[in-house]
């Protein structure tokens, strides 16, 4: 199985002590996400965006959509948790997907950031989307404690 779980990459760790990636408002860095069939093999020791495993389908288009920060990076209210997430994602079509990969678009490097594992082939015939959950403290894509 090319899935084993979700993931904070290693590169995305080392990025936040090295200052490489800003979620925060103002930012001018692009995060996109694409989709990856299970031929895929992305786990933590992902470096970069790669097409090895992407989803190939009509609607869709190599490299995945530009994803909007639907929270900047923002401590929650118990004061120890900091946390964000992403506007919802779709694409047009029929597509199946195992999972996907969150990454800053440079044009050249790609470092990835966060492995999603959908748990098993997720499939559409019209509209594929994915669904981030509510940026609290508790729930968020990314939270650091």
């Amino acid at each position: 199985m090319a899935f084993t779980g979700n993931y904070a990459t290693n590169t995305y760790k080392n990025g936040l002590n090295t200052g490489s990636f800003n979620l925060g408002t103002g930012t001018t860095q692009v995060f996109k996400i694409a989709l990856y069939t299970n031929a895929a093999t992305l786990d933590y020791t992902t470096t970069g965006y790669t097409s090895t495993g992407e989803v190939s389908a009509s609607g869709y288009t190599a490299g995945g959509q530009v994803l909007t920060i639907s929270q900047v990076p923002t401590v929650g209210s118990s004061g120890t948790v900091s946390y964000y997430s992403f506007a919802n994602v779709s694409w047009s079509g029929a597509i199946t997907a195992r999972g996907a990969l969150i990454y800053k678009y440079d044009g050249s490097s790609n470092p990835a950031m966060i492995v999603l594992d959908f748990g098993s082939d997720k499939v559409s015939t019209t509209t594929f989307s994915v669904q981030f959950p509510a940026a609290t403290n508790t729930t968020a894509i990314v939270r650091i404690s």
